[in-house]
């Protein structure tokens, strides 16, 4: 509950976390992250969640703008430009709800500012009264880099050595700290970016963050990003719309025993989009709800590997029963690698239940160590 004087008074607090507070609290401990999200995933497979839509798995509500808007005023549509709303209810020991409040706009760069600027607010349950206002931008980063984490204890080789990175962003940083986190003898990282800039911040932290990695490749082409890696990444953005300009990942490249991890843009060619490919989905009645949602095909419009799959059903080239969902291999009632040689596909596509799951740790921890701002909302509601 938020705090008030006694059980029956009607005064509301909650706590503000700015980004210094959240680090405070916990927010950067990626295996701590890590165990929250096999948690949730655990939840997830019993159904003690709930998600935006009918279906209860919806991504969320986003605002999009238009090409050539008619008011004058009206923001126009350029790359990465939304605005969007993500609510979740996660039961089991969190019993919590929130939402996850962003706007993004890829031209923020340009100033300074990170793509998305992003807030949480976590919420009880009963009442819905306010529990914390929190900075997300790092709580998001990091629950979006545990999900491959947990994929990789489970679905990777546990001598997996090689990790071979697409994109040395922020969800690079996270996706290789939660590898870091549950591969132990990793100690080769090749990393493929655009541009300097970014490329010389991700070594320089790589270097500080992980002395183990003995042997780091700056490599020019996707082939060699996959070619005789153990944990392939791409974590790149771009434009949707034309799925040919999509990093490709090729069937000829990949590694026997590779465990292929994509929360980004991606496609693969038909060699590898066979059925002796294992297909597992962070959630699958996610991508159900976006395939719903979306024009088809859905990965022009979406372009995570996993509504690729929904196109591959609609087309008859597999069947829904060929998807594998990971809350039924975290929880053990599927299993994970069964063998050195399989290779395994874990499509991440983000889940507010996630971000629901990794604040109530945070404001947990707020709470024990006294971090934060407390704020009142009433003593007394003016309208009941």
């Amino acid at each position: 509950m938020s705090e008030s004087t006694s059980p029956n008074s009607t005064k509301i607090d909650f706590i503000y976390l700015s980004e210094p507070d959240m680090i405070k609290a916990g927010v950067t401990d990626m295996p701590k992250c890590v165990d929250a999200m096999e948690d949730m995933f655990a939840l997830m497979h019993k159904g003690d969640y709930r998600m935006a839509g009918a279906n209860n798995d919806s991504h969320g509500a986003m605002v999009t703008f238009p090409e050539d808007p008619e008011i004058s005023t009206m923001p126009r549509h350029t790359p990465d430009r939304r605005l969007m709303a993500m609510p979740a209810y996660l039961g089991g020991d969190y019993q919590t709800c929130g939402v996850k409040w962003y706007g993004s706009n890829i031209a923020n760069r340009e100033i300074g500012l990170p793509r998305s600027i992003l807030m949480f607010t976590l919420n009880d349950i009963d009442t819905g009264a306010p529990l914390a206002h929190m900075s997300a931008n790092l709580l998001s980063a990091y629950r979006t880099g545990a999900v491959p984490g947990v994929g990789a204890r489970h679905l990777a080789r546990k001598d997996s050595k090689v990790i071979g990175l697409l994109g040395p962003g922020v969800m690079g940083k996270t996706s290789v700290a939660a590898f870091m986190a549950v591969c132990p003898n990793i100690d080769t990282l090749k990393v493929k970016g655009r541009g300097q800039k970014s490329l010389d911040s991700f070594l320089e932290w790589v270097k500080e963050t992980f002395p183990q990695i003995t042997n780091v490749q700056v490599v020019d082409t996707l082939e060699d990003v996959v070619r005789d890696t153990d944990i392939v990444t791409y974590c790149n953005s771009g434009e949707t719309g034309d799925v040919s300009s999509y990093p490709i990942v090729k069937r000829e490249w990949v590694k026997a025993g590779a465990y292929i991890s994509m929360p980004a843009y991606c496609r693969f060619d038909e060699d590898l989009e066979k059925h002796d490919v294992r297909k597992v989905m962070d959630n699958i009645g996610l991508y159900e709800a976006w395939h719903e949602e979306a024009p088809k095909p859905a990965h022009m419009y979406i372009p995570i590997i996993g509504c690729r799959f929904m196109d591959m059903i609609d087309e008859g080239l597999m069947t829904k029963g060929q998807l594998e969902d990971l809350g039924s291999i975290v929880t053990g009632d599927k299993p994970g690698r069964q063998n050195d040689d399989e290779i395994i596909v874990l499509s991440v596509g983000g889940l507010p239940t996630e971000d629901v799951a990794w604040a109530t740790k945070i404001y947990q921890n707020a709470l024990k160590k006294n971090i934060g701002v407390k704020l009142n909302l009433w003593e007394t509601p003016e309208l009941r």
